[in-house]
């Protein structure tokens, strides 16, 4: 199953109320391992940037004042997303803005059917304990030392871990070395197949049985025929 885990950055809260979009970042999963797809890019939001929401994501007015428009990054978005569902921390906040730039920019607006709330799964997994990204990160003992600020590759990246464990951890099922190896050749088409190794025999040979029977002969009064001739007594 391919899922995409997504996170935004933008001027402020509200798309309605004249925020946009300045950042996006998405990661791949397939039957929930990370593929090493991602699709990351940045956006003019034709405004200035408040600077409450400079100091969160770092994003000043000067770094995206070369980057592109929203509306020439959309097919190379959309072709990435695909169908697959999508995953994202608070993810009304993140679709109310992905769908508001596909909106003004002529497109239509992706189905909220499709949205996956990991804040959602959180609330449900772990009810009155923090559910923060930072939060959830310290919970699974995912490392976030490298977050300084927000950052929306890094931050999906970090969601994609948290995801897998709120989703039941790296073991998700007994088929999960198959499909990890299923994937890792999707994406590697020239690489030779893998082969399992065959099952390890853990019994013991008929020689190492002879040398074990050859080394109990030569104790001498030992414990366990003490504790067979008391039990014999006692019956």
């Amino acid at each position: 199953m391919r899922e995409i885990v997504f996170d935004t950055e933008t001027t402020g809260f509200s798309f309605k109320d004249g925020d946009r979009m300045v950042e996006i970042g998405c990661v791949e999963l397939i039957n929930k391992v990370e593929t090493g797809r991602t699709f990351h890019a940045y956006f003019h939001p034709e405004r200035t940037m408040p600077a409450e929401a400079q100091r969160i994501h770092g994003l000043s007015d000067v770094f995206l004042s070369d980057k592109p428009l929203f509306h020439a990054q959309v097919e190379a978005l959309l072709e990435f997303l695909g169908d697959a569902p999508l995953v994202a921390h608070n993810a009304s906040f993140d679709f109310g803005f992905l769908n508001g730039e596909l909106t003004r920019c002529g497109r239509g607006a992706i189905d909220l059917a499709r949205m996956v709330d990991t804040i959602v799964l959180a609330r449900a997994r772990h009810p009155g304990a923090k559910h923060s990204l930072d939060a959830l990160c310290s919970r699974y003992g995912i490392d976030r030392s490298h977050r300084i600020v927000h950052g929306a590759l890094l931050d999906a990246q970090l969601l994609s871990q948290v995801y897998v464990e709120l989703s039941g951890g790296r073991q998700i099922g007994l088929g999960l070395v198959t499909e990890i190896i299923e994937v890792q050749q999707s994406f590697q088409p020239d690489a030779a197949p893998v082969q399992a190794r065959p099952a390890r025999v853990f019994s013991a040979s008929e020689a190492e049985l002879a040398r074990h029977a050859a080394f109990i002969a030569k104790l001498t009064n030992p414990i366990w025929g003490t504790v067979q001739g008391g039990n014999e007594a006692s019956g």
